[in-house]
């Protein structure tokens, strides 16, 4: 039917989604992205909006990230409300414009009101986080709810969240347990990885390491590079498997190189003890450099300590240990904070 009918838009960019991600057909992105762009040309908001998407991510294309801010911004001004929660994702993230986190608040809202569920879960972690507003952990919990009734696997992730450290409500481990069970149960990697943690460590249920390995391993085979980053903490510390450092070395690398700040901290710990491949103390540092500059905590911790104790840099540095002590301190991180107060009892 719509193969009879490409004249009409819709049906091209139906076309073009079949090509992306392979419905009865073999995926083809630059066909998908063609189809796109045909539709888009007729002035297809969806097509217009899926082209952003294509330049934003180098789908059948070049990224080219101010073309992506261009057509987000053409499809919002059309009324497109995926349109418009991509275009606050720009203005947060700096995609092909400067960052204006009080225009994202805004936009998040604007597609939340349109009834958009990322939308509302972005909007909510602009409550949690104080992004263009001030913190409100009740709203972002409400929020997080909203998104979850209208099925959204990652706001329902986030609602789970919510319930296992107390975001705006009580704790109340066993629900999100049960919250986490159901995305995971919608094949969502995502789910997977938090109710891997929950079997990992008894959150909500009894622990049971073997269950925890297999989802880890069934998130890493979807390709999700956090589930890639846990399959190789369970190698390296023999959760649910045997360990297997040089696996977990690999993992770790493979998911570092596709940005996980976390398995670039856990890389830089293998090439600092040693783990799965041979001692580089200058590789881990700047691998701790590396995760301290994506904002992750422990990297941030673990530079100071390279910096305090001179592992894999020129010198000793007690000051940027200290500013990096304090940095990771300020995110709670109780073990730096325990350095900074030894730093302080030194001078």
């Amino acid at each position: 039917m719509l193969l009879n009918n490409q004249n009409n838009s819709n049906s091209v960019f139906l076309l073009g989604i079949f090509n992306q991600i392979g419905i009865e057909i073999n995926v083809d992105k630059q066909m998908a992205f063609e189809l796109y762009q045909n539709a888009a040309n007729s002035g297809n908001v969806f097509g217009i909006t899926s082209l952003g998407y294509c330049y934003e991510n180098g789908i059948g294309t070049g990224v080219n990230k101010q073309k992506a801010f261009e057509l987000y911004q053409k499809a919002a001004n059309l009324g497109n409300s995926r349109a418009i929660t991509n275009l606050g994702s720009c203005y947060q993230n700096r995609i092909g414009t400067s960052i204006n986190e009080q225009k994202a608040f805004e936009l998040y809202q604007e597609a939340a009101n349109l009834g958009n569920s990322r939308g509302l879960r972005n909007l909510a972690r602009c409550y949690e986080y104080g992004i263009g507003i001030g913190i409100d952990k009740q709203k972002a919990f409400e929020l997080y709810q909203k998104a979850a009734n209208l099925g959204d696997a990652y706001g329902t992730c986030y609602f789970g969240i919510c319930y296992e450290f107390g975001i705006g409500t009580s704790i109340d481990k066993q629900k999100a347990f049960e919250l986490f069970q159901k995305v995971a149960n919608l094949e969502n990697t995502s789910g997977m990885i938090h109710l891997g943690r929950c079997y990992d460590s008894g959150i909500g249920t009894s622990i049971d390491k073997q269950k925890a390995f297999e989802l880890f391993q069934k998130a890493a085979n979807l390709g999700d590079a956090y589930g890639i980053n846990f399959l190789g903490r369970c190698y390296k510390n023999g959760i649910g498997t045997s360990i297997n450092k040089q696996k977990a070395f690999e993992l770790f690398q493979k998911a570092a190189n596709l940005g996980v700040a976390y398995a670039v901290n856990n890389l830089g710990k293998c090439y600092k003890n040693g783990i799965g491949t041979s001692i580089n103390k200058q590789k881990a540092f700047e691998l701790f450099q590396k995760a301290a500059n994506l904002g992750n905590a422990i990297g941030i911790h673990n530079l100071g300590r390279c910096y305090k104790n001179g592992i894999g840099t020129i010198k000793k540095d007690i000051n940027q240990a200290n500013y990096w002590y304090k940095k990771s301190a300020k995110q709670g991180n109780l073990g730096a904070q325990d350095k900074l107060n030894k730093l302080k009892g030194s001078c």
